[in-house]
């Protein structure tokens, strides 16, 4: 069929997304122009059907003719304007053009760049043409709230005359939200109702008042919306992923994995909380925490250490919301006064008291974890593979891991409050640069040792074969040995969102490696080489220290020399920090290993056992078209570059509720001018010596591009996060929590980031 009416095929392979929907409109009794579709059989042909679009055109007058791609107006695309239209084609031969030119737009250069930012293969075109309406006033109803994503809430842009001012923006348009009762709240109320996303509604009036619907497609920009809840509404969402610096989705899998560990950590705390799968990233329901009277008082100065600055200015609103207004005998928090209380506090102050003691018990802890998380000899069958996977962790070095560590973070926290009106925050993160025993830090050094060494032969082929090239090469055994092989048998298990079981650990590819050699190799200045950095910031921080010492001696006697007594233990114990999921991240490598191999008995394609989760691998059956759809939703929302940092059970965003201003964090002092480098991938990511590292997030598998950074700039984050600290141990200026920076400023832009001021400005 290569002309078909309106409404007499929803096929979208055929009519294409605009033609299904709109023929789904006509099915439903919506008032729409008459009209009809050249479908994608015609295009494949490459020959417009005239004798078939002049008997359907006969007696409708002037036209709109419009595009409908097979991927146009879903609801992971729209396509909005990359195609072509021609309105007012008011014969055969016009509409036969217009047919041409549709057909046309889709190898168009923006088209075409459109479909390469969202990784999608050119589509099969088909066109609709339409009565054309002689519109009295038009516009776009969205059925909820474009902006804050809120799903109860309506808009309408509206302004006299066709749509076309509307959308293109040369109109004076009104905006407001439609009334109860009125036609255009009752129509997005049927559009809802009818296609059960949010809709972005395209209508005409005529000069009769008369209504006509001229197009629903999906608002493609709207994060996903909270599950139903039954609990006291509205509920508050916050994103938990950006912690572990991990703002694209979870797999299915290392979703499952993810939300036992993180619900059992916070239960260990005597903390109640949720953890709910939204858009694919981790989300906690902290309504009832802000509901409890006792817990809210705390819950802001709380989220300081891991969610930063942007989530405390969201949680001081929901504070003061009376919806979350503190409702006693909330369920949230159990008080536990018992004897894990004690230990708490035992291992804390032991620590403090003996940090080097401290110090070899968590090296130690970290080396017994990492034994146990081998798999035991002799599995062979999926039975036993997945009781190795379902076994929980086991071993007596929680608490050699966890109290040092504590310990490091509170006598590092502590001294600001102590020496408040004497240290300047920026000194205090000075005197933090430099420690030791960082093994985020010992593995970018090890990495910058690597490409120190490489062979003057080799530096060419390292330099300009692109990493995932060398990546290829290196797993066929193709490239000459440079010790790799020795990096990759202590960090392998490391990877870009190492959290998720369902991401490939740089064992499996290790092209982000060769990104930082290569990255590495650029550095020819000795005074920026990455091990010179961190000694000067080393120095740096104990001369602060030794200079704070000197300060606080006649000014402040007894708290001066209690902070002065922390941060000398910070020094020794902060470092650590990073070895709880370093050495948690074996028994991770470990389970996805054996994963893989259940994945090669039951899947053709062993990775997308990782689309399923245990109780699915277990249950049996055929899943190929489950696994396809998580796919397909998981690369659609890998391409999200904004993630809520809180949503309210009704879709709303809420930052989106507060003021703008400056939003920017010291998290690293130090000023410096540079180019922006604008990155999404750390595994493709060129960064030349000095540029400025600006990123929506960071994890340990980013830090190696720190090496030879001049800055960072991150839109996320908390002061002690992985990448702020590790910014600081090198004496990189770092600003976090930048709202938008990936897109406020462009790569190559010249930029100012001053760590001390907490402010990133074009230079």
């Amino acid at each position: 069929m290569r002309v078909v009416g309106l409404g007499e095929s929803l096929e979208v392979g055929l009519v294409g997304g605009k033609g299904a929907s709109l023929g789904a409109l006509v099915r439903e009794g919506e008032r729409v122009p008459d009209g009809f579709v050249v479908t994608t059989e015609a295009f494949a042909e490459g020959v417009v059907p005239r004798e078939l679009i002049a008997e359907r055109w006969r007696g409708m007058g002037a036209v709109a003719v419009r595009s409908s791609a097979t991927g146009e107006d879903s609801p992971g695309v729209s396509f909005a304007g990359q195609h072509d239209t021609v309105l007012g084609a008011g014969d055969v031969d016009a509409i036969v053009a217009a047919v041409e030119k549709c057909w046309a737009s889709v190898r168009s250069e923006r088209a075409v760049a459109y479909r390469e930012r969202h990784g999608l293969g050119e589509p099969l075109m088909a066109v609709v043409v339409q009565r054309m309406v002689t519109a009295a006033r038009a516009g776009v109803l969205f059925t909820a709230d474009p902006v804050s994503g809120r799903r109860d809430g309506m808009l309408v842009e509206a302004a006299a005359g066709p749509g076309s001012g509307v959308v293109d923006g040369s109109a004076e348009v009104q905006r407001y939200s439609p009334e109860a009762g009125t036609a255009l709240r009752e129509l997005g109320e049927r559009m809802r109702a009818l296609f059960g996303t949010p809709q972005d509604v395209e209508w005409a009036e005529d000069a009769d008042g008369t209504l006509w619907v001229l197009q629903s497609r999906p608002i493609t920009t709207l994060f996903p919306a909270p599950p139903a809840h039954e609990g006291p509404l509205p509920r508050v969402y916050v994103e938990f992923g950006h912690v572990q610096g991990m703002l694209r989705p979870v797999t299915p899998m290392g979703m499952s994995s993810l939300q036992r560990m993180i619900a059992a950590m916070m239960a260990s705390l005597g903390v109640r909380a949720e953890i709910v799968d939204i858009g694919g990233r981790l989300y906690g329901d902290l309504s009832d925490l802000a509901r409890h009277p006792s817990a809210r008082k705390r819950l802001v100065k709380l989220m300081a250490v891991d969610f930063g600055p942007r989530a405390q200015a969201v949680m001081e609103h929901v504070l003061a919301d009376p919806r979350f207004a503190p409702v006693p005998g909330s369920p949230a928090i159990k008080v536990e006064r018992s004897l894990s209380v004690w230990r708490a506090v035992s291992g804390i102050l032991r620590s403090l008291a003996r940090p080097a003691d401290a110090r070899r018990r968590v090296l130690d802890a970290a080396e017994r974890l990492r034994i146990a998380a081998e798999p035991p000899p002799g599995l062979r069958t999926t039975a036993e593979r997945m009781a190795f996977v379902r076994a929980e962790d086991g071993g007596d070095s929680a608490d050699d891991l966890t109290w040092p560590i504590v310990a490091g973070l509170l006598a590092g926290a502590v001294p600001g409050e102590l020496l408040k009106g004497i240290a300047t925050p920026a000194e205090l993160q000075t005197v933090l640069g430099g420690v030791p025993d960082n093994v985020t830090i010992e593995m970018d050094l090890a990495l910058w040792r690597i490409a120190r060494e490489v062979p003057p032969e080799h530096r060419e082929t390292l330099l300009g074969t692109p990493p995932q090239a060398l990546a290829a090469l290196h797993l066929a055994g193709k490239l000459p040995e440079i010790g790799l092989e020795e990096f990759i048998r202590r960090y392998g298990h490391r990877g870009p969102a190492e959290a998720d079981l369902g991401v490939p650990r740089w064992s499996e590819d290790p092209a982000g490696i060769f990104a930082a050699i290569a990255n590495y190799l650029l550095v020819t200045d000795p005074d920026q080489a990455p091990d010179v950095r961190f000694a000067r910031a080393a120095a740096r921080g104990e001369a602060a220290l030794d200079e704070l010492a000197r300060r606080v001696r006649w000014r402040r006697p007894l708290r001066g020399r209690l902070a002065i007594w922390l941060l000398r233990r910070a020094r020794v114990l902060s470092g650590l920090r990073e070895y709880g999921k370093f050495a948690g991240l074996h028994r991770l490598s470990a389970v996805r290993e054996q994963l893989l191999l259940i994945g090669e008995d039951l899947l053709e394609n062993p990775a997308d056992i990782m689309f399923l989760t245990l109780d699915e691998v277990e249950s049996g059956g055929d899943h190929r078209r489950l696994i396809a759809e998580r796919r397909a939703t998981y690369e659609a929302e890998c391409r999200r570059r904004h993630v809520p940092v809180a949503l309210l059970s009704d879709g709303t965003d809420v930052e989106t509720l507060l003021a703008a201003g400056n939003d920017g964090v010291g998290a690293s002092p130090g000023r410096v001018t540079g180019r922006a480098r604008i990155v999404h991938d750390p595994a493709t990511a060129r960064i030349e010596p000095g540029e400025i590292l600006v990123v929506a997030t960071t994890d340990p598998a980013w830090t190696p591009l720190f090496l030879t950074a001049g800055g960072l700039v991150s839109e996320t984050g908390a002061v002690m996060a992985h990448g702020p600290t590790v910014a600081r141990e090198y004496g990189l200026p770092a600003v976090i929590s930048v709202r938008d920076a990936t897109t406020r400023f462009s790569d190559g832009q010249l930029i100012t980031v001053d760590g001390a001021a907490g402010t990133v400005t074009a230079a």
